[in-house]
Parts: structure tokens; sequence; C-alpha cells
């Protein structure tokens, strides 16, 4: 595929790395030579320095005969206008633009819809992280919650500690307990590695278990792998941007909620839209509003101000005088790196979950839903099989006789509305959901060759 990425910052550059490997036509633009330099240095790509709403720069970057512009600039005016112009000028059938501005996000039906603004998907990194963010909440002892089918299944990663009851089991001993039917383990990271699993595979503590299972069964799977969690009653936000003042709009009526706010102008205005969030104009590393607020009796304390140093030290101080647990919104690729080293539970990436929401609107096949993991390695994907037994390569046979690349694996069967978490015996039909996952998404685009019919189809 033919794509033009505007914008070589964070969100960008992770693209790239990613569709440059699932050998398509890219095409970078930026203002920043530096940037575009070690791209060029790094991936076998075009790069156009310039301004993505000039019309020559599109042009210069092959935008008459290009399939999709993705623009992610950080001006969301830059990639919104981006998005016009292709369309306008050089009719680009597919346009996605990265919009961080709550203004544009609520009227977006108004502006993106039919008759508005050329944009064919708008991504919010915002809403994207509050959405994630609130999984965790709702699912305590998580660490990622990955949703496929309007929400009905879900894989879930949880680190596994010695107190749940199957950690020292095998996989297989599973079936002798009361998660049988329920669950089905389909990766298992152990040291920073992906291991091989078979039903003599034991799991070990500290190992990061990835699993399938439908949504009413996430907490009795979560208590099979760690020591059973209660629900976060007490939560302390920090920071009132868009994401602390969203996760207070959704939490605030299920658990007592605090939130703390450095600007004393924005902490004024969100402790009047918020009537059941406590709003704080303080500095949340101050030791001794903390002990005056109870840290070492709050459940969850989360961190989302725009500075990484600033929620790691935060998220880590909170800790170490009591609270129970805390996540952090980091952005940056090498503090996520350390982040392990730290008394942190849970790292989020706005770049990673923005990267997933992209994906998903970019595969070759019918993909619906795409998440790119922690590690950035491996990848989880909803995918819909179409044709006939003649024109396809998956309808008519059986799961475990499909043919898989090693290091990925079907994870269960969406069909008519039901799921199916055991698999291997079912037979692909057309218009089947797999959600697929991969230990390596180096294998992307053999996964989508298998799943597209053939032209005459």
């Amino acid at each position: 595929m033919k794509i033009i990425i505007i914008g070589a910052g964070q969100v960008g550059s992770t693209l790239t790395e990613k569709l440059v490997t699932e050998k398509n036509d890219l095409t970078v633009i930026d203002t920043d030579r530096s940037l575009l330099g070690i791209l060029n240095d790094k991936y076998d790509l075009r790069t156009v320095c310039g301004l993505g709403t000039h019309p020559d720069i599109l042009a210069s970057a092959g935008a008459a005969d290009a399939e999709m512009l993705v623009a992610v600039s950080e001006s969301d005016e830059v990639n919104i206008l981006a998005c016009q112009i292709a369309d306008t000028l050089f009719h680009v059938p597919n346009k996605i633009a990265r919009i961080r501005s709550r203004e544009y996000i609520e009227r977006s039906t108004e502006l993106f819809g039919a008759g508005g603004l050329s944009v064919d998907k708008v991504i919010s990194p915002e809403m994207l992280v509050t959405s994630q963010i609130a999984e965790l909440v709702f699912h305590p002892g998580t660490s990622q919650v990955m949703e496929f089918s309007n929400g009905e299944l879900a894989i879930v990663m949880v680190k596994a500690c010695y107190g749940g009851f199957i950690v020292g089991n095998t996989i297989s001993a599973v079936k002798s307990t009361e998660l049988d039917g329920k669950i089905n383990i389909v990766a298992i990271i152990r040291n920073g590695k992906a291991i091989r699993l078979s039903p003599g595979t034991v799991i070990e503590g500290g190992d990061e278990v990835y699993f399938i299972t439908q949504a009413s069964y996430i907490g009795q799977c979560v208590a099979g792998l760690e020591r059973i969690e209660t629900p976060y009653r007490r939560i302390l936000i920090i920071g009132g941007g868009n994401i602390g003042a969203g996760l207070a709009r959704k939490l605030q009526t299920m658990s007592q909620v605090k939130l703390v706010e450095g600007n004393r102008e924005r902490a004024e205005r969100l402790s009047e839209e918020l009537e059941k969030t406590m709003v704080f104009e303080a500095d949340p590393t101050d030791r001794d509003f903390l002990d005056d607020e109870g840290i070492s009796k709050t459940d969850l304390v989360i961190a989302v101000t725009s500075s990484d140093e600033s929620n790691i030290m935060a998220s880590s101080l909170a800790k170490k005088l009591g609270a129970k647990k805390s996540i952090a919104l980091v952005q940056r690729e090498i503090f996520l790196d350390l982040i392990d080293e730290t008394n942190i539970d849970i790292a989020v990436s706005p770049q990673q979950v923005t990267i997933s929401a992209l994906l998903s609107n970019i595969r070759h096949a019918d993909v619906k839903n795409v998440y790119s993991l922690r590690s950035g390695n491996s990848e989880a994907m909803e995918i819909v099989a179409h044709g006939s037994k003649e024109s396809s390569n998956v309808i008519g046979k059986k799961v475990k006789e499909l043919d898989l690349p090693q290091g990925v694996s079907v994870s269960a069967i969406i069909r008519d509305g039901a799921s199916f978490i055991i698999a291997d015996e079912m037979t692909v039909k057309d218009g089947d959901h797999i959600i697929i996952f991969l230990t390596d998404r180096t294998r992307v685009r053999e996964i989508e060759r298998l799943f597209q019919p053939s032209p005459f189809f």
C-alpha cells in the first residue's frame, strides 16, 4: 500500500517502523530535517521536508497516486487541513487524522461527517488513553485489556504471582479448575521474551500472562493468576488535563475520586465541572499534602500530567508513602524501558494506544481491531474471514489445520454474535471474526495474505 505519513515525531516514527516491516511504500513528510534524517538512516523509504498542508509538498510526496494519508503531526489544524487538501486536490481515498483538541472531538460528527471536512477517520489519543486506563480500573489486577466483539470478548494481560490458584501449575491443569472452558492462555512473556506454549508449560510467578476470555469472566480469570484484588474505592488522579478530567468523569460515580492540578485557574474550573470529585490545587510531590489527604489509604494513584518525569516521580512517591497501586502515563520509550525497575505498577503509553488505533485502519485485509502490546513486538488482531472453499485459504478448514506461521495462534472465533475461546476443532466459515495473537509481529503480512480471498471472490 502506498501511504503518506505527515509527522515524524514519536507517533509518526513508531508508525513508520511498523509499516516499513510490512512492506508498504512509505513517504514521510516533516519540517524537521533531523527527524527525517534519522528515518532515512534506519529504513528504506522516501522523505520530503516541508509542511504537509502545502500542495507542492504533497505532490512531491506522491499524493496523486497515494492510497492513504495519515496525518499525525503535533498540530490538529495541520492534520485536518492536510486531509482536506489531499482530498480536494489529489483525491486520496483514505485520510486519517490524529486530533487532540477536545473542542474538535466533541463536535467531530458535525465537522467530519457527511458534507463536513474530508477526514475519514479521527484518532484521539486522549480519548483512547482515558478509555484504556478506565478499563484497568474497572478490572483490578489487569495490566492491559484489549476488547473485541464490542466488548464481549477480551485479551487480558496479568502479571502472575503465587497466590493465584493456577500459578505453579501447568496450562493443562487449568482444565481441572473452575476456569475450564472460560480461559484460553495465548502467550506467556518470561524475562522479556515469549516462550513456546504447550500443555505442560508451567505458569510461574513473574510471568506476563496473556489470556482471552469473555468479559464477564475477567475477574474470575485474574483471580486464578494473582492474589484477589478488591475494587478501587479511593482513587487519586494527578493531572487535570483532558485525560485526568475525563477519567474523573468516568470514575466519580463508582469511587471516591480526588484530583490534583497544579494550575490554579484550571483547578478552579474543574472543581465547578466535576461535582462528585474533590479537586485540589497542589504539588503532587508534596509529602505533607499527600499525607494530609490519606495517601496511605488510597487504593489507586493515576498520574496523567503532560510530563513523564512528573508522572513517574509522583506515582513512585505515592507508592512509597503507602498507596496500594499506581498507574503512570509515560510517553518516552526510554522511560518505558526503565519502568520495571521502579515501584510503579503499570505504565500506559499514549503512543502505543494511538498506534493500535491507526493500525486497525491501515491493515490490508478486513481487520476490525489491532492492539500493539507493551513490548511492541507482539500484536492481537481481529480479522474477518471472507470467501468460499474455492476462493479462500481458510474457509472450510479447521482452525488446527490453518497454515499459521510460527509465533501465531488463533485465540478465539466470533460467529453470529457468539464467541468461542476454545476453537481448534471449529471449521472457519465466511463472516467469522478470528482473533489472532502474534508474538512476532513481523508475521502480520503473512496473516493478511492468508486471510485475503482470491481477487475473483
